[in-house]
């Protein structure tokens, strides 16, 4: 029997454009164009002065560790414990990812520390961005 998988997102027409990016290995952000403020998760409007003016672009991929909990109960998608994370991405907003490619542990996983997308492939139309420790092998 195959390893159960975690629960994939539901692209939204609001949101496709960002699904889209990670399948190419983008992590796409929105930028108002009359404001200028970086928003995510990705909507029409802009959050900052509700303008239908917005662009997407392609982000750095760069973050730091904003925050994390290690969930060390059992779940069929995972082997071990796991960080849930928030991290700042270089542009501005905040997203919640998972850390990967290094121990899951609070001697590892230290606050403010440099981070890089990476994506995972889980479904055939969902490429997951994740977040591994700047300079970590892929």
């Amino acid at each position: 029997m195959d390893k159960p998988t975690r629960t994939l997102p539901q692209p939204t027409p609001e949101t496709q454009h960002f699904w889209d990016g990670t399948q190419t290995e983008q992590l796409l952000l929105q930028r108002c164009t009359d404001c200028d403020h970086i928003y995510f998760p990705p909507r029409p409007f802009c959050p900052s002065c509700s303008s239908r003016s917005v662009e997407v672009y392609a982000a750095s991929g760069r973050a730091t560790l904003a925050s994390y909990v290690i969930n060390q109960g059992p779940h069929p998608a995972f082997d071990g414990p796991y960080a849930i994370a928030l991290v700042d991405l270089e542009e501005g907003p905040r997203m919640m990812t998972n850390i990967v490619e290094c121990a899951q542990t609070p001697e590892a996983l230290q606050l403010d520390m440099a981070l890089e997308v990476r994506f995972e492939q889980v479904s055939e139309n969902i490429n997951l961005p994740l977040f591994a420790p700047a300079g970590a092998s892929k």
